[in-house]
């Protein structure tokens, strides 16, 4: 359950630093996945446990999440997350596109699963399963919605 949950958190935290988000001029993406993968874990680590439990669950997964989160930020680059954009543009419902990063090797696909409209402008579920360094696959489902300066925010 635990190395589940952190798997799901890798990915999620790599899509959020994809640049699909927009962060801060004056932080670095490693910053950005740092803190967002605190801020992830401990949700999840909230998830895990009841009472004491919860307590050092929370603890855990803010400590593994920012930890996670700072690697994912260091390994993209602009070329990940202009491309991961794209997909989100361009892709049709059920069309995966894969990409390797020529510099580092690391893998993405991303597949847009259901496409709708809410609020302001289109949604896109999508699926991401990214292979970092000498890491195992990690594989995560959301939801992202287009935004009105043409930037996809993660919900």
């Amino acid at each position: 359950m635990i190395k589940n949950v952190t798997m799901s958190l890798l990915a999620f935290v790599f899509l959020l630093t994809t640049g699909l988000i927009v962060g801060c001029e004056t932080t670095s993406h490693a910053q950005q996945g740092e803190v967002i993968g605190g801020v992830i874990g401990g949700v999840l680590g909230a998830q895990i446990g009841e009472g004491r439990g919860r307590t050092a669950a929370i603890i855990v997964g803010t400590i593994a999440g920012a930890m996670i989160g700072r690697q994912i930020g260091e390994n993209m680059d602009d070329t990940d997350r202009m491309q991961t954009a794209m997909v989100l543009n361009d892709a049709r419902t059920g069309e995966s596109t894969t990409w390797v990063n020529p510099d580092n090797g690391n893998r993405y696909t991303v597949t847009p699963t259901q496409t709708f409209e809410q609020g302001d402008g289109p949604c896109r579920e999508f699926r991401l399963d990214a292979r970092v360094g000498d890491q195992a696959d990690q594989e995560v489902y959301g939801t992202a919605c287009l935004q009105a300066d043409g930037s996809w925010l993660v919900r």
